[in-house]
């Protein structure tokens, strides 16, 4: 029985490695996950921070349209006489 000693001893060992192969997929898969999930959560951040530069780059664009639009009716028939 020293052969099947020897087959029982490999076979522990096998299934052993097999389930340290799985404790350690299974906490890389894990660890992928919350990177994943960070990774989520800082493009939502950077949306938001984005549509907020987007609105008030906006507001200071049509600000400084209406400014140029007051300056040119106000003060244009000045500026462009002959």
């Amino acid at each position: 029985m020293d052969d099947g000693d020897r087959t029982l001893t490999l076979l522990e060992e096998i299934r052993d490695t097999q389930r340290e192969h799985l404790a350690e997929y299974r906490r890389v898969t894990e660890q992928l996950l919350e990177l994943q999930q960070r990774a989520v959560d800082r493009q939502a951040q950077f949306g938001a921070l984005y549509r907020r530069f987007l609105l008030v780059g906006g507001v200071v664009a049509a600000s400084l349209l209406s400014l140029l639009v007051y300056l040119l009716a106000r003060w244009g028939p000045y500026l462009f006489r002959r």
